[in-house]
């Protein structure tokens, strides 16, 4: 090495993760192409209800078919699994024995919103209000003054189902949680940044006008409640039967004056999600089998029957092997799984919570991250050498910009996926996933490049022959 030049010592021995557009030609016109699908999705599926109900919807467009337990299946055949109209399975079966394992890919379809209470609505003061309580690790601050869309489900006495959605269509009302006027935020401005605005404080506004009659006891609730009935059949009490939930009024926009960037609600995880469900659709006749998986719960722990802690996707693994006389046991210990869930990308703005030499940029591709959890890599998976090196070479030799990563400074706080969950049933699995700014606010940042890139990354996952 003594003849070699310092710089192309550098390029030889160095690394530094360079921006995604670098890696071929064209690159940012493919990625146009493919987010105009991805946006078409964040705008149809902003709660986990509809994204499941969009994804059968694509899937079965395809070819999949619903699966039966059973059933022997050939190489090539398509599957699905609706689990409770809240998550979604996907798999193709592979020319392998399912023995030699299958190939997971696993992203989630909650996100942070605001949940009605069981009996949400209430006057006070003049106007009708929902009460809420919040959904996953939001910062509530963020929450107030901008326009809410209600979705949802409800089911009246006798079972009638009424799907709930108000605030989407341009001729729809909106709604909102107030916050104060800076006039007479003197106690308020002494909270902090944290408690600013408390949970019992995100009431959303829905109506204002009384009814007619003066004599009528709490006027403004009573005239909402008469129109809920008089367009959906409600009476109060079938609240108790609902899931509504307040999401973002607004659609996926670009962002930026070279449009680089996707601002929208739930990109967290739908960003992993939609690149993942095209992926599993698009491969054909693999050598492994692959299973797509599009979750729900996890903003909350992964509780739940239709989260990760459930056994679902593993009954569902059992029932497969049962089908084509597979050990269940010795695919497991053969399989390996991408827990596809966003990073955080570096913010210039707060430089301060990240390590600049371990952190996701946007623009730089996916990400792949060894370990996610808190302090001391506490409720963390933490793939082993040999998995991130498997990854590696996957990423490399498919041509995928990637990058890797950790969530923050050591200290600064942390966060965890469902690696956990399914790593404790002897799968290795690691996180790959597409860096976002103001992660969990109502209008999250992705860069386009590193969608395309986790679209690519996926690809070549299902289409592994190793």
């Amino acid at each position: 090495m003594e003849n070699k030049t310092a710089k192309q010592l550098e390029k030889e021995l160095l690394y530094t993760a360079k921006p995604a557009v670098d890696k071929e030609s064209g690159l940012f016109t493919k990625a146009e192409r493919f987010c105009e699908g991805y946006k078409a999705f964040l705008d149809a599926g902003k709660t986990e209800r509809e994204a499941a109900a969009l994804s059968v919807n694509m899937l079965e467009e395809a070819g999949y078919k619903p699966f039966e337990a059973g059933r022997r299946y050939q190489a090539g055949e398509k599957v699905y699994y609706n689990n409770r109209g809240k998550c979604v399975l996907a798999a193709t079966v592979g020319r392998a024995p399912l023995e030699a394992g299958i190939h997971m890919n696993m992203a989630h379809i909650d996100s942070p919103r605001l949940d009605l209470k069981q009996l949400p609505l209430y006057e006070e003061g003049g106007l009708a209000l929902f009460k809420t309580h919040y959904y996953g690790g939001l910062r509530k601050y963020q929450w107030t003054a901008v326009p809410l869309a209600l979705h949802g489900v409800l089911y009246k006495a006798g079972g009638e189902r009424v799907d709930f959605c108000v605030g989407e269509k341009e001729s729809d009302p909106v709604f909102c949680v107030t916050d104060l006027l800076p006039h007479l935020s003197a106690d308020q401005n002494n909270r902090t940044l944290k408690g600013g605005i408390k949970g019992e404080e995100l009431n959303i506004v829905v109506g204002s006008l009384p009814i007619e009659d003066e004599d009528a006891k709490q006027r403004v609730k009573l005239f909402t409640m008469r129109l809920l009935n008089e367009q959906y059949g409600l009476v109060e009490k079938d609240f108790i039967r609902a899931e509504i939930e307040a999401v973002p009024a607004y659609k996926a926009k670009d962002v930026g004056f070279d449009r680089s960037m996707i601002g929208a609600y739930g990109q967290d995880d739908l960003v992993e999600a939609y690149p993942a469900l095209v992926a599993e659709i698009e491969v054909q006749n693999p050598w492994f089998t692959t299973l797509c998986v599009l979750t729900d719960k996890e903003e909350i722990g992964s509780d739940g029957v239709t989260g990760l802690q459930s056994d679902y996707v593993f009954h569902f693994i059992q029932q497969l092997c049962q089908c084509q006389n597979a050990d269940y046991v010795l695919t497991l210990m053969a399989s390996k799984c991408l827990s596809s869930d966003v990073t955080n990308a570096f913010d210039p703005t707060f430089p301060d919570v990240s390590d600049k030499r371990n952190s996701a940029y946007a623009g730089k591709g996916v990400c792949l991250t060894k370990y996610t959890g808190g302090g001391g890599k506490s409720s963390t998976n933490d793939a082993s050498a040999e998995l991130v090196a498997y990854f590696a070479d996957l990423l490399d030799e498919a041509g995928v910009a990637w990058q890797t990563g950790e969530l923050g400074k050591v200290d600064q706080g942390g966060g965890g996926t469902v690696a956990k969950f399914v790593a404790r049933r002897n799968v290795d699995t690691i996180d790959l996933g597409v860096p976002v700014l103001s992660m969990h606010a109502p209008f999250e940042l992705v860069a386009k490049v590193d969608v395309y890139m986790a679209y690519k990354a996926f690809a070549a996952f299902a289409g592994a022959e190793r």
